[in-house]
């Protein structure tokens, strides 16, 4: 892990950004390396490498939701669960995830697919309710669409 850490760090480090750039855009690496989570051990790495405290560290990955210091699916599925959202339907969204992958927020799917996380406002009021699932962003979402995407990830991960 250390060799791996290592490389991520030096290759973001090498890009001369602000040093707490460095540290957030290293912690992002760490993350998509990793499968979606940071070992509590690639944090204790980046505490020697950086000579950045410990408590420091953990405090950015504890204030950011996209971070997370627990395994967690392939797929992190992030529900918007701002005002808009809720009004336009969300509920029913969160309702149809829920009994599709069979649980709950804060959860992983039996097969390491999908986790379901809820989220502050994602800023893309204008097409309500909304979902990210990774780095990518789902709008005007109905339980029906919702299946679909699901599906659709599903049946690409059997190669269907």
């Amino acid at each position: 892990m250390r060799e791996t850490v290592t490389k991520i760090y030096e290759d973001i480090n090498s890009q001369s950004l602000e040093k707490g750039d460095v540290l957030i855009n290293t912690l992002h690496a760490i993350q998509d390396h990793y499968g979606n989570f940071i070992p509590i051990e690639a944090a204790e790495v980046l505490k020697e490498l950086t000579g950045t405290p410990l408590s420091k560290i953990y405090e950015v990955l504890t204030f950011y939701t996209m971070f997370s210091t627990h395994r967690r699916g392939k797929y992190v599925i992030r529900i918007c669960k701002s005002l808009p959202c809720h009004v336009t339907g969300g509920q029913e969204v969160v309702d149809a995830l829920k009994n599709s992958l069979e649980i709950s927020f804060g959860e992983t799917t039996g097969d390491g697919l999908f986790t379901l996380e809820e989220t502050s406002c994602l800023g893309l009021c204008g097409v309500s309710p909304v979902m990210m699932i990774n780095d990518e962003a789902y709008g005007n979402l109905t339980k029906e669409r919702v299946s679909e995407i699901i599906d659709s990830i599903v049946s690409r991960e059997r190669g269907e």
